[in-house]
């Protein structure tokens, strides 16, 4: 079959030939209709992510829209290296089939998913455990995960939402959804005050951080107070990528004078349960229109383009059949 094949670390895919995935109990041989190009499946490719094999040749891809024997479309994944999603056929675990509803483009659905659910099941998470959002800090709000994320926190009751960033025009596009955006200029005691007074005199119940490194080092430093009373605020502080380092250094005195709880949120974090049974919930937002998605496809045959080529973050580069 044809396939999106790497050959190395370092390598490009190709649209080359690769083995048949092997249909073992439990699976079904399914068709490629739709597959994000993920930020995860290329580290996974090249074998950065703490997820890889680092086995090659393989095929990258994490999840799909699928079609199955019957004709029917469902979202699945799972697929077991080297086989991944960017192939003409996979091998696809029955028990990780969730039908696609009616009226949701596979396309967005295919786009959607990954990167929104680093955000959508932190504050479902949070929604539970307090009640309702009163303020969500997003950092990294420039970003496709942190353009959706701001979007989950107004759909589920967020008061306040501060995004903050460096591109103007996507944090212009993130004004345009209701929030109060800051851009970073590099100087931590200039953008910590600026997050300050995005703020409004307000907490955040939950900081969803997409880059961490220096980013993170300004958010600590803008969340940091004085004093010796009882901290009344709550924070959770959600380490999801690390688009901007891998390490930031977390000041001592921030996690004895504030009630504040640093925690990650990845493959390796979250249930596959509580995954799943989001899954069509979220697609049916997809369907019903309530968050926008932006996406472009790509064919199969042109995956070294795609994989090559310039994002801006605005969209998720689809690959189709």
């Amino acid at each position: 079959m044809k396939a999106a094949v790497v050959t190395g670390s370092d390598a490009t895919p190709e649209y080359d030939d690769f083995s048949e995935p092997q249909v073992d109990d439990g699976y079904e041989l399914v068709e490629l209709v739709a597959a994000g190009l993920h930020p995860i499946v290329r580290s996974l490719a090249a074998g950065r992510h703490y997820g890889s094999t680092q086995s090659w040749p393989l095929v990258p891809g994490v999840d799909v829209v699928a079609r199955t024997a019957a004709g029917d479309y469902i979202y699945t994944g799972f697929v077991r290296p080297p086989h991944g999603t960017f192939a003409e056929r996979m091998a696809a675990p029955k028990a990780m089939r969730i039908s696609l509803p009616t009226g949701a483009d596979p396309v967005k659905v295919a786009g959607g998913l990954n990167p929104a659910f680093a955000s959508w099941l932190p504050l479902k998470t949070r929604v539970r455990e307090i009640g309702s959002l009163a303020t969500v800090l997003v950092l990294g709000v420039t970003g496709m995960a942190g353009y959706l994320a701001v979007q989950h926190a107004r759909l589920l009751g967020a008061n306040r939402v501060v995004g903050v960033g460096r591109d103007p025009a996507r944090l212009a596009r993130a004004a345009a959804l209701g929030a109060a955006t800051v851009a970073l200029s590099g100087d931590r005691e200039a953008d910590a005050a600026a997050i300050v007074d995005a703020l409004c005199g307000t907490t955040p119940s939950i900081v969803l951080d997409f880059l961490w490194a220096s980013a993170a080092e300004t958010a600590f430093a803008s969340l940091a107070r004085r004093g010796l009373e009882e901290d009344t605020a709550d924070i959770a502080y959600t380490q999801i990528g690390g688009a901007a380092g891998p390490e930031a250094a977390v000041p001592a005195a921030l996690l004895r004078s504030r009630r504040i709880r640093i925690s990650g949120s990845g493959a390796g974090s979250a249930q596959i349960a509580d995954i799943m049974a989001e899954v069509p919930v979220y697609m049916q937002l997809i369907a019903d229109r309530c968050v926008d998605v932006p996406t472009k496809t790509v064919p199969l045959s042109s995956i070294s383009e795609a994989w090559t080529a310039s994002t801006d973050g605005t969209y998720r580069i689809v690959v189709v059949p």
